[in-house]
């Protein structure tokens, strides 16, 4: 399965739910849905599978204040490890 992102708005923005698998492939397709800048969620309870690139695109994200919900632990620890060593 690739990468799914389906949209919901809410009174504070939009969520952003993303299911399957992220790859570097998928990038320019996340990158878009963060373009109107009205994210202010992205679930990843069903996110499966995601690679290096697609992980620092998140990082990013949620250090521009956009929540990251119901984040897979390995992706949490990754994050926090790429935020140690830079």
């Amino acid at each position: 399965m690739t990468c799914r992102i389906d949209r919901f708005p809410t009174s504070r923005g939009l969520v952003l739910h993303i299911s399957g698998r992220i790859t570097r492939e998928d990038l320019d397709i996340l990158r878009t849905a963060f373009e109107d800048g009205s994210v202010v969620a992205v679930e990843l309870a069903e996110l499966e599978l995601i690679d290096r690139d697609a992980m620092k695109l998140l990082a990013i994200k949620e250090a521009s204040g956009i929540e990251l919900r119901h984040c897979p632990l390995y992706i949490r620890e990754w994050i926090k490890k790429e935020r140690e060593s830079s």
